[in-house]
């Protein structure tokens, strides 16, 4: 801790610099779980220095993502419970750079706070560090920020950015693509971090509708909510060491509508079946509850699969092995045809 930079005037103001300090402090015993052998320095510089291993890769292609928590954040506010949507901010952000076949290297967040409570943001940290070794890979820097004025002081939005590499050559081509090849779903584990605030309309949250028991989820709505996104790194690096892949789909906001066909080519279309959709007991109830049409369940949540594959025919039940080998659990969701449809759900 820097004990000669402190100001009374900033203080006054809303902004204490030793709680950042404090802060930094804390948080250096989750950054080490995240030291990988490509990490040069430690926390506090100016910027986070990374070497590439090349070792295997001819043409590298860096591959960047950006990507924050949303509205789900308020859940954590209402539960007081702030570990685990540092996850939630490693997945959204690695699991779009595997989409194209390239592995995560590194991550920084940016966390702006009402108030800079040492022990909160140590903890929001802890989960972004816990996301950054579910996902190998390094957690180099971050930012916080006090905003007082800006927004409540109990309050915070968490953001943050990751850096993959992958070969040249080895980029995903979804042009390979044709009709009869499989598309695999990846089961995801709840809603994720997408629909929030249609979720929060639904059930008009407060802490008292949270707290509350529901027998279909087997937890409280809190809790369900709260589940952290699966990171699925690890499952598509093995994935893609087994099989030859055509494409992945992270399946985020826009759910199966919008995020499916950004993966096809023209011409292609999926084609699944809505009974073999492994749909999560909390979308049922969530369109239950705010009496929500399907079409626009599938055209905002992730409904139980969190990412898709498509692989060969052939291909398909080594596809799977390898998933589950990694400890994701996958099934065969549908099959591509000749069609300008994007996603086809019968």
């Amino acid at each position: 801790m820097n004990n000669n930079s402190y100001s009374n005037s900033y203080k006054e103001a809303g902004v204490d610099v030793t709680a950042g300090y404090k802060a930094v402090e804390l948080m250096k015993q989750y950054v080490g779980r995240t030291v990988t052998k490509g990490v040069i320095d430690g926390i506090g510089g100016f910027g986070g220095l990374f070497e590439l291993d090349m070792t295997g890769i001819n043409k590298p292609v860096l591959v960047s993502g950006t990507d924050g928590v949303g509205t789900k954040i308020k859940i954590a506010f209402l539960l007081d419970k702030h570990d685990t949507v540092g996850i939630d901010c490693v997945a959204m952000c690695v699991n779009d750079i595997i989409c194209c076949g390239a592995k995560p290297q590194f991550f920084l967040d940016y966390i702006a706070c009402g108030r800079n409570i040492p022990e909160k943001i140590a903890s929001i940290v802890s989960g972004v560090a816990e996301g950054c070794v579910q996902a190998g890979c390094a957690l180099v820097g971050g930012e916080t920020a006090e905003h007082p004025g800006l927004m409540p002081e109990e309050e915070y939005d968490l953001a943050g950015f990751s850096v993959g590499v992958v070969d040249k050559d080895k980029i995903l081509d979804p042009t390979t693509q044709k009709a009869g090849d499989v598309m695999i779903a990846i089961k995801s584990s709840g809603v994720h971090s997408n629909g929030f605030s249609l979720v929060r309309k639904v059930f008009d949250v407060n802490e008292e509708n949270l707290a509350k028991h529901y027998d279909e989820l087997g937890t409280t709505l809190g809790e369900a909510l709260l589940t952290p996104t699966r990171i699925y790194v690890k499952a598509i690096m093995s994935l893609l060491d087994a099989v030859k892949v055509k494409s992945i789909s992270h399946i985020t906001g826009g759910g199966f509508y919008e995020n499916i066909p950004r993966s096809l080519p023209k011409g292609i279309s999926a084609q699944i079946k809505r009974s073999d959709v492994q749909v999560l007991p909390i979308f049922d109830l969530i369109a239950k509850t705010g009496n929500i049409p399907e079409r626009d369940m599938f055209n905002t949540f992730n409904m139980g699969v969190g990412m898709t594959v498509v692989v060969d025919k052939a291909d398909a039940d080594a596809a799977i092995a390898a998933i589950k080998a990694a400890g994701e659990d996958a099934y065969v969701l549908g099959e591509l045809v000749d069609s300008d449809m994007g996603v086809i759900i019968c």
